[in-house]
């Protein structure tokens, strides 16, 4: 019997990915990692350099990704099809020998492999290293620490119906936005009714070669997936 093991490999330079989770995909003979259609996957890229020789992969592309709006039944559907299936092909490998599923980030913030997590369950062992999550990445990268004292900090969708944005960005000392992308005009407008706008931070494919760390104020046009906005916290302090 082998088991599943989820590698969080980290915010996105390997070199913050844990011993852990190196040691295992180096031990790997098969990985497997999402990734859309036509694309390497962000996950695979993080893992270029650790990957044994001989190592069976396998590419769990996503059927949809913004084709199909999440609210959509139709969509729920095609990505439980898409789960079901990656799971049964998974507990089928694991009943012979490991195999490492790749994950950006750390697995069990907002990550998909929870998807297979569940699915998992009573089918096959399951093991889950943590990761550096993308977001303390970015945070390190504004060189600003995000929360002092007794602040409390929300993390939010971008996806999030625009009033219940805004309510949740006044309610909070420090914030942290992601899923941002064709959802930036909605979050420019819920920072300024919020009182924020001033305040925000943009910080693109934190901790990558790419990485850019900006007012958003400043920004113009579009945003990368990989973009988390921030606001910092400024609670008491010594």
């Amino acid at each position: 019997m082998g088991k599943v093991i989820c590698a969080g490999l980290g915010p996105g330079d390997p070199e913050l990915m844990s011993v852990k989770s190196w040691r295992a995909i180096q031990a790997a003979r098969h990985v497997a990692y999402f990734r859309k259609e036509g694309r390497k996957g962000q996950a695979r890229t993080l893992a270029d350099s650790v990957l044994p020789e001989g190592v069976t992969e396998h590419a769990m592309e996503y059927p949809v990704t913004t084709e199909i709006h999440f609210s959509d039944p139709a969509y729920n559907r095609v990505m439980a099809e898409f789960y079901d299936g990656w799971a049964e092909t998974l507990a089928e490998i694991a009943q012979r020998e490991d195999v490492v599923v790749l994950c950006e980030g750390d697995p069990f913030l907002y990550g998909s492999y929870m998807h297979l997590y569940t699915r998992l369950q009573g089918r096959a062992e399951q093991e889950i290293i943590p990761g550096i999550t993308g977001m303390s990445g970015c945070w390190t990268a504004s060189g600003q620490p995000i929360t002092w004292g007794d602040d409390v900090l929300t993390v939010a969708m971008a996806t999030l119906p625009e009033d219940e944005l805004t309510r949740r960005i006044k309610d909070t000392d420090a914030l942290v936005v992601m899923k941002i992308g064709r959802n930036l005009p909605k979050l420019r407008r819920a920072l300024e009714a919020a009182g924020k706008a001033d305040d925000a931070w943009l910080v693109e494919r934190g901790t990558m070669p790419s990485q850019t760390v900006q007012k958003l104020s400043e920004i113009t046009g579009e945003v990368p997936y990989f973009s988390i906005v921030l606001i910092h916290g400024q609670g008491r302090r010594p």
